[in-house]
């Protein structure tokens, strides 16, 4: 087995019949959904990764799920680090928290691993007026 997948072993009889691995970025395309579902979040991953995400997001089936987030998998047990860039206004300890739930209960539920820390990095502050990265949009005003 890969360094990069966990083996979920729940009861005597899933071992029997075999194994189950999830690979890191599976786990990594769960917390990055989840971490966008909470109010507050404009975007995940820094300034090159937005640039980058945004040229492939371009591109048919492209799947950026797992932008800005990374990983550390174990066989029962999953660490994981965020970059995101609030919306200007938002209360970031309040954004926070409610991103280390969804993103916790997200991973146990769908993977059954035991999420042991979510870490978050607030990379940028989204102003609206200023361009958007993401959709190009130019200010109103030069």
């Amino acid at each position: 087995m890969a360094a990069n997948e966990a083996t979920l072993a729940g009861s005597k009889e899933s071992t029997v019949k075999g194994k189950t691995t999830i690979a890191d970025s599976v786990v990594a395309s769960i917390a990055g959904i989840a971490a966008r579902e909470a109010n507050g979040v404009h975007a995940m991953g820094g300034g090159v990764s937005r640039t980058l995400g945004a040229v492939r997001g371009k591109m048919p089936g492209a799947d950026d799920s797992a932008r800005g987030v990374q990983v550390e998998v174990g066989e029962k047990q999953t660490a994981i680090d965020l970059g995101i860039v609030v919306e200007y206004g938002t209360p970031i300890t309040e954004t926070a928290g409610n991103i280390r739930s969804n993103v916790s209960e997200a991973v146990e539920s769908m993977t059954g691993l035991d999420v042991v820390e979510v870490n978050i990095g607030v990379l940028d502050v989204f102003v609206p007026g200023a361009e958007d990265e993401e959709t190009g949009e130019s200010p109103r005003v030069e």
